[in-house]
């Protein structure tokens, strides 16, 4: 497996302890919605939270979360609609973004709830 991939794998990983962490109960990992993937769905409380990872080894070129493009949030959108309906789901829904810093020197995890809102 590629390096990125690792990368990627462990930091899912590392999301997925945190939010164990806090309570939150897990639904599903690496959902599929047609070509559309939602990294992790789980539930906090009484609210659906979309949940997509952005794992990086160097903020060079700024934080992981940065790389959540508007392209990207409408994606997580139509993929979190296709699943709501797919299980005829009536919750508040929320998007959040858990970003993961891996280098050498330290592991970060900084979770960004309501990281942005769908648009009508």
């Amino acid at each position: 497996m590629a390096d990125h991939n690792e990368l990627g794998k462990t930091g899912e990983e590392m999301a997925l302890k945190h939010l164990k962490g806090l309570g939150y109960t897990i639904l599903e990992l690496n959902w599929h919605y047609g070509r559309e993937e939602i990294d992790i769905i789980a539930k906090d409380g009484d609210t659906l939270v979309i949940i997509e990872v952005k794992t990086r080894a160097t903020t060079w070129f700024g934080e992981p979360e940065f790389a959540v493009s508007r392209s990207k949030q409408k994606t997580l959108i139509r993929a979190a609609e296709g699943y709501i309906m797919k299980h005829d789901l009536n919750l508040d829904t929320r998007f959040d973004i858990i970003s993961v810093i891996i280098t050498p020197h330290e592991k970060k995890v900084h979770h960004i709830e309501d990281a942005f809102y769908p648009t009508l």
